[in-house]
């Protein structure tokens, strides 16, 4: 059977790669860092989304290790079970506080904290409206819902407010974007968001993943940023990125909506723990955020310099402030072969082309780090400037 099977599979395989469209994984040989060795070869790492540059910090690891012999290895459990630690209930709290919400849920994953929440909280009576450049987990989330699903035009407030009025007979209607749009950058417009949830009796929910730790005065996402932390009724984030950027997610919400996720979120409920080494580590992380914000100003530091020298040598890159930065090129083939450029000029960067961005809109998503000096910045744009020719 799989003989056939095997030669569809391959055609499929051959027309991703003819159409420039293949993913190559890089393998590399040392820890995730702002400098890393990919192939044998010292290379500047502008891809990760280690946006506090916490991954390889000596205090995490120190944090990391001493957890290893407090809390062990792992739960091989789920929480309701026997796979709850004082270490996660911990975190829990710390995590609540930290993003002024009532409650939180650990996940394994924010792909698994978004995949448990819309099931749990809506049915056939409700209807679910989300942005149309929302992440692929809250796309599948919704999917494993049976709530009417609606959909508006990215960050476009008015067909938001048409998509409300259609909901109207709904039980319960809940919006949901996410705080930055990964792919470009942009910040969802929540005070406006809020405003139209509060005129038509409706839920928001916020994926902060690129916001948490950095984005707002004290780092605590787009919710603070603009100043609608207490009207924000779910928030959704990773501790893969700016918070550690190992593994791990979460759900902060309202009490009862996180009261109700630990007994039918099927994510949480038939996944095993978050392994305490990363819940333990991550506690310390929140220490750092809470006790300095020098990672934060050399972040926006580096950001703002990057953004000025690409503009002012002509590269098309999307507006705005935040450290996802996107050269658009256009098309895939050509976006795949800077990559490569880059890479030979020791500029480890992704070439972003369709499914993951659509058809026509290929990019090179540069991040960037806290871990950057303003030399590796520098060295950055002089390779683009080299690898465009």
């Amino acid at each position: 059977m799989f003989t056939n099977v095997r030669e569809q599979l391959r055609t499929t395989l051959d027309e991703i790669t003819e159409a420039g469209l293949l993913k190559p994984e890089r393998v590399i040989s040392t820890p995730q860092s702002s400098n890393v060795r990919v192939a044998g070869k010292e290379v500047l790492n502008f891809c990760a989304n280690n946006y506090l540059g916490l991954a390889d910090h000596p205090e995490v690891i120190a944090a990391a290790k001493e957890a290893l012999d407090r809390w062990g290895f792992g739960m091989a459990s789920v929480r309701f079970i026997c796979g709850t630690q004082e270490v996660h209930k911990e975190l829990e709290g710390r995590l609540s506080a930290f993003l002024g919400m009532e409650d939180t849920v650990l996940y394994s994953s924010c792909f698994d904290a978004n995949g448990g929440v819309f099931e749990t909280l809506l049915d056939a009576q409700d209807a679910v409206i989300s942005d149309a450049l929302n992440h692929a987990s809250i796309i599948d989330g919704i999917r494993l819902s049976k709530a009417r699903r609606l959909r508006y035009a990215n960050r476009d407030m008015a067909e938001l407010e048409s998509r409300l009025k259609e909901a109207a007979d709904a039980r319960r209607r809940l919006i949901v974007t996410d705080g930055v749009f990964s792919m470009d950058g942009y910040l969802a417009p929540l005070a406006e968001i809020c405003d139209l949830a509060e005129r038509y009796d409706a839920m928001v929910m916020v994926d902060d993943s690129h916001a948490v730790g950095f984005v707002g005065p004290t780092g605590r996402g787009t919710p603070e940023l603009h100043g609608v932390t207490d009207r924000i009724d779910i928030i959704t984030g990773t501790l893969g990125k700016a918070l550690g950027g190992a593994s791990g997610g979460y759900v902060s919400a309202r009490k009862e909506i996180c009261e109700l996720l630990r007994q039918r979120s099927r994510p949480y409920l038939f996944s095993n723990s978050l392994a305490p080494v990363i819940a333990s580590a991550s506690l310390r992380i929140l220490d750092l955020l809470e006790t300095t914000g020098e990672a934060r100003e050399r972040l926006r530091a580096n950001t703002a310099r990057f953004r000025s020298e690409m503009t002012r040598n002509g590269f098309d890159i999307l507006p705005g402030d935040h450290p996802i930065v996107p050269v658009m090129i256009g098309d895939a083939a050509k976006a795949g072969a800077m990559a490569e450029r880059l890479l030979e000029l020791g500029v480890y960067v992704i070439g972003f082309s369709y499914p993951v961005v659509p058809h026509g809109q290929a990019r090179i998503r540069v991040q960037l780090s806290a871990a950057h000096s303003a030399e590796d910045v520098e060295r950055a744009v002089e390779a683009f400037v080299q690898a465009r020719g």
